[in-house]
């Protein structure tokens, strides 16, 4: 019975597995199938797509591929897969194209072009999208000419803009350089407190590399060039301007700081900045800063012409200002600063304030007279005031005033009747 059982259970395995193999056939049989109705649904699409005349193509001979079937089914899905990347370049060239067709029409409808009057420019204007890629060729071999001179023209006025930017820069950096010596050349002789050897004028502020003063030297150049194109354009383009504009783009962003010592009684080293000067300082505190900062510059410009060796910078004549700065430590201050710096400083006033005149070593009374007769005015020496005023101390630093020219005019006499009018100058 056993044997038996098994020979039955052997048989039963057998028709299993073949029934099992035939599954198998069947499935590869659906799937082959269903790949050929997969190749074939993809051609009927390429089929669709493609734009040729039906008539044209069977008038085409086909010939029957030579392969076996797997190979002409695999032949035919990589051409069809070609076909479809040709199909997307395809599109996507159509697309570039467009988008350019789209371009040159904006490009050419532009506002900075319309002095251009050439032919080129109203046909782009004129002619439809689909119709410019037709004149392309045509177009570009009637600009390559103009486009070379352009070219050249550009180059020169890059030439002409480096040359500009370079001389520029080389005008900044003297003026920063002139800001550097206004600092050192406002150094205060000793005597005068904490003031001794400070520096009156401090200046301060941050060298920019070469590369970078260059790009922000090159923007203010451009900025004055658009300037010069538009119309109604109040930007001054003197060459103070554009100096002025160089030194504040180089210092950027944190520009120049500038402070000066605050003048008082006690001379503290008590800085302020130029900004607030009109907030803290007194009206004789703002003159004698002003008179200190001219006898600066004046110091400054003798150095520039190469007379810093000399010891006078120049004459500072003061209308009245002792109205102001009567104060005896202010014009100690003044006279110090400038004697330090070489400039002679002259005060003219109509204030007999004996305090303060004595503080001067020479002192001259001037006359007007009228010449009523011939509309004319005369300023003369009255008196020398000296001898009347307080004395210095003698045992103090020895002051020397004197008048080194002067010129007279002598009123000719009268003369007798009938007598010639002698008229003498000396």
């Amino acid at each position: 019975p056993a044997a038996g059982e098994l020979a039955t259970a052997t048989e039963a395995l057998e028709g299993a597995r073949a029934q099992h193999e035939e599954l198998l056939r069947a499935h590869r049989g659906a799937e082959d199938a269903a790949g050929g109705f997969d190749e074939t649904a993809a051609l009927l699409r390429d089929l669709l797509r493609d734009n040729n005349d039906a008539e044209d193509a069977a008038d085409e001979p086909i010939e029957p591929y030579a392969g076996a079937l797997p190979q002409a089914r695999q032949a035919a899905a990589e051409s069809r897969r070609s076909l479809r990347g040709c199909a997307a370049d395809l599109s996507t060239a159509e697309s570039a194209v467009r988008e350019a067709s789209d371009i040159l029409v904006r490009h050419a409808n532009s506002t900075r072009y319309e002095q251009v009057r050439t032919p080129a420019r109203q046909q782009i204007r004129e002619l439809p999208a689909s119709a410019l890629p037709d004149h392309a060729v045509k177009w570009a071999d009637a600009f390559a000419p103009r486009l070379r001179v352009l070219t050249d023209e550009l180059e020169q006025l890059e030439r002409n803009r480096d040359s500009i930017v370079d001389r520029l820069r080389g005008l900044v950096e003297s003026s920063l350089t002139t800001l550097r010596s206004a600092q050192r050349l406002s150094r205060l002789p000793e005597g005068l407190g904490e003031w001794s050897g400070q520096e009156f004028l401090r200046i301060r502020f941050e060298d920019p590399d070469q590369a970078t003063l260059t790009e922000r030297l090159g923007e203010v150049i451009d900025e004055a060039t658009r300037a010069a194109v538009k119309k109604n354009s109040d930007l001054r383009r003197d060459g103070m301007s554009l100096l002025l504009r160089g030194v504040s783009a180089a210092l950027q962003p944190r520009g120049v700081a500038v402070e000066i010592l605050k003048p008082d009684a006690v001379l503290r080293a008590e800085r302020v900045p130029v900004g607030q000067m009109g907030d803290v300082f007194s009206g004789g505190q703002l003159l004698t800063a002003a008179i200190a900062l001219y006898c600066t510059m004046a110091a400054l410009r003798s150095n520039d012409r190469g007379r810093d060796k000399q010891r006078h910078a120049g004459t500072l004549f003061l209308d009245n200002p002792i109205g102001r700065a009567n104060a005896t430590y202010l014009l100690e201050l003044q006279r110090a600063v400038a004697d330090a710096l070489g400039v002679q400083l002259l005060y003219t006033t109509g204030l007999f304030d004996t305090t303060a005149l004595a503080e001067f070593p020479l002192v001259i009374r001037l006359r007007n007279d009228a010449d009523l007769r011939a509309g004319l005015k005369y300023i003369s020496v009255e008196e020398h005031l000296r001898p009347g005023l307080p004395q210095p101390d003698p045992s103090g630093e020895a002051v020397h005033g004197q008048i080194t020219a002067t010129r007279m005019y002598r009123r000719p006499e009268e003369s007798a009747p009938g007598e010639p009018a002698d008229d003498t100058a000396g």
